[in-house]
C-alpha cells in the first residue's frame, strides 16, 4: 500500500491528514528506512466540555440523546464510522483516530448540570454511539463510570453499546439500575473468528470474551443484547446465525445488525485494509457491498444506511429475522423507565400523612 504505515496492533494502515487542512504529508518507503515503522504511542488530551448531551433526530437509531466520554477510540476498528470526526480536529481519521484521544474529564459534572435544568425532558441517554465508552483508557480514567453514577443517582435510563468486557467492572452500578428498568447493555460482535477480529478491531476485547460478558450481564439481571456489526460481505456475513445462536445461549434478549458503512475517509481506509490483509477477497467484498448500496461504496440515506437495499440486503434481513425467531430474540421490547427520573440535587416530594 503506497504511503502505508502498517503497525502491529493498529487498525488503519495509513495516517492521511484531515481533509480540512490546506497541506498534507504522506509517508512513503524510499528503501532507507527500517523494516517496520516505529511503535505508535497513544496520547490523551484532556477536554473540559461545556455540554456533553448530544441530541439527534435520526429515524435509524432508537435514542434521541447520547453522551460520548471520549473522542477517538483506541480499539482501532478499521471500519468505524466515527473516524471522520477526527478530521474536524485537524487530525487524521486514520491512525490519529486510534492513537490521539480526547478525554472529557468533567463529563459527569457537566451532565449533572444539564440534567438539573428546569426544561430538561427525560429520555434514555445512549453511551457508545460514536466511540466506545469502555475503550482501554477508561480503565484508568473512569469517566464512563462517573457518568453512570450520575445517571443512577437521578434514576435516569441509559443504553450502553460496547466491544469491551470492562463493562463488567460496573455491574455494581448497572445491576441496581436494571432492577428499576433503567438500563440495557449491547455488546457489538461482528465475527467469532479470533484472527479476523484481531485484524479488524485490534484492541477490542476478543469475541469469545464478549460472549462471556453477555452471559455475566444476563446472570446479574441486566437486560442485554447483541449487535452483529458490521456485517461485511464475504468476510463475516456467513457468521450471522452463529453469533445470534451463541448470544441467545448466553441469555441475551435483544439483537440487531448493521451492514458495513463506509462514510467519507472510512472507505479509503477500509480498501487499504483489504489490500493489506485480504487482497484475495478485496474485489469480491466491494462488489457485493456496492450491490447493496445502489452501486456506491456508501449510502448515507435514512432508512437504508444501516441495512442496505436490493436482493443481497433483503436476504440479510430475512436471515436475521428467521434466526431471531428461531432463537427467541426480540420477542418483546420493554421500554426503559423514564417516570422515575429525579433531577440531581432535587428533593423527593413527600406526601403528608405517609
Amino acid at each position: 500500500v503506497m504511503g502505508s504505515l502498517v503497525r502491529r496492533g493498529r487498525g488503519a494502515a495509513s495516517n492521511r491528514g484531515s481533509r480540512f487542512l490546506d497541506a498534507e504529508t504522506e509517508a512513503c518507503d524510499d528503501g532507507w528506512g527500517e523494516d517496520a515503522p516505529a511503535r505508535l504511542v497513544t496520547s490523551v488530551t484532556v477536554e473540559h466540555p461545556r455540554s456533553v448531551v448530544t441530541r439527534n433526530r435520526s429515524p435509524d437509531v432508537p435514542f434521541e440523546q447520547s453522551v460520548n466520554p471520549y473522542r477517538g477510540c483506541e480499539h482501532g476498528c478499521v471500519y468505524c464510522y466515527a473516524r471522520p470526526t477526527h478530521a474536524y480536529l485537524g487530525l487524521s481519521p486514520g491512525q490519529d483516530f486510534e492513537s490521539r484521544l480526547f478525554a472529557k474529564v468533567d463529563a459527569d459534572r457537566v451532565l449533572e448540570q444539564e440534567l438539573s435544568r428546569p426544561g430538561y425532558r427525560c429520555q434514555p441517554i445512549a453511551l457508545g454511539t460514536n466511540t466506545d465508552p469502555y475503550q482501554p483508557i477508561e480503565r484508568g480514567r473512569q469517566i464512563t463510570r462517573r457518568v453512570l453514577e450520575v445517571l443512577r443517582g437521578a434514576n435516569h435510563p441509559v443504553l450502553i453499546t460496547t466491544k469491551s468486557s470492562l463493562v463488567e467492572r460496573d455491574l455494581d452500578v448497572l445491576a441496581p439500575m436494571a432492577e428499576r428498568g433503567l438500563v440495557r447493555v449491547y455488546l457489538s460482535i461482528g465475527t467469532l473468528d479470533h484472527r479476523l477480529a484481531a485484524r479488524l478491531e485490534p484492541r477490542a476485547t476478543a469475541p469469545r470474551r464478549r460472549m462471556q460478558t453477555l452471559a455475566r450481564l444476563a446472570e446479574c439481571g441486566v437486560p442485554c443484547g447483541v449487535i452483529c456489526a458490521p456485517v461485511i460481505p464475504v468476510l463475516n456475513e456467513h457468521e450471522l446465525e452463529s453469533i445470534l445462536e451463541q448470544a441467545a445461549g448466553a441469555g441475551v434478549q435483544y439483537a440487531g445488525y448493521v451492514l458495513l458503512r463506509l462514510p467519507i475517509e472510512v472507505k479509503g481506509l477500509f480498501r487499504e485494509w483489504l489490500e493489506v490483509h485480504r487482497p484475495d477477497a478485496a474485489r469480491h467484498v466491494m462488489t457485493r457491498l456496492r450491490a447493496a448500496r445502489g452501486g456506491a461504496d456508501n449510502d448515507a440515506r435514512f432508512g437504508t444506511r444501516m441495512s442496505g437495499q436490493g436482493p443481497y440486503a433483503e436476504l440479510l434481513r430475512q436471515r436475521f429475522a428467521l434466526a431471531c425467531r428461531r432463537w427467541g430474540l426480540n420477542r418483546q421490547e420493554v421500554p426503559l423507565e423514564v417516570e422515575l427520573f429525579q433531577p440531581p440535587g432535587g428533593e423527593q416530594l413527600s406526601i403528608p400523612g405517609l
